[in-house]
């Protein structure tokens, strides 16, 4: 094999290409290179810190569920207990207004059996004046005293 004047020309033009592309192309290929990486470097970092911040919002919002369910649970307790107060209220008052209602009956029969008895005592009082002038009116006589006081008796 013959060295000559094409092959060391080819050689020289082969080294000055690697050193070209050593010193020129190369650096650029590189940053290139690195930015690429640093940009995919951060994307992953990025897509972690938003994972996490995923899980830490689904536990929030999950405490924040059983929280509104806790209150949910608290107000319908509430709700059940005021409840049943107006219902204690509500025959509580009922029953105090049929305790009222029950005097108030009492007090007219008792007003009703007073008025009966002044009556009564009032038409017993003029059958007793009626029957003392029958008396006087007859001669007196114990047999026609006990027929006519018999007589009343059964009037009464």
């Amino acid at each position: 094999m013959s060295f000559n004047l094409t092959l060391i020309a080819q050689a020289l033009t082969f080294a000055l290409f690697i050193w070209f592309t050593a010193k020129v192309v190369w650096p650029y290929m590189l940053r290139a290179i690195e930015a690429r990486q640093k940009t995919i470097a951060d994307g992953l970092a990025a897509a972690e810190q938003g994972r996490q911040s995923l899980e830490v919002s689904a536990r929030q919002s999950e405490e924040a569920i059983q929280e509104a369910r806790g209150r949910a649970a608290e107000i319908v307790v509430q709700a059940e207990k005021r409840a049943s107060q107006v219902v204690a209220e509500a025959k509580a008052t009922a029953k105090a207004e049929g305790e009222r209602e029950k005097a108030a009956a009492k007090a007219d029969i008792e007003q009703a059996v007073a008025r009966a008895r002044e009556q009564l005592r009032e038409h017993v009082a003029a059958l007793a004046v009626a029957g003392a002038e029958k008396i006087l009116r007859r001669e007196v006589d114990a047999k026609a005293h006990a027929d006519l006081l018999d007589g009343i008796r059964k009037q009464l």
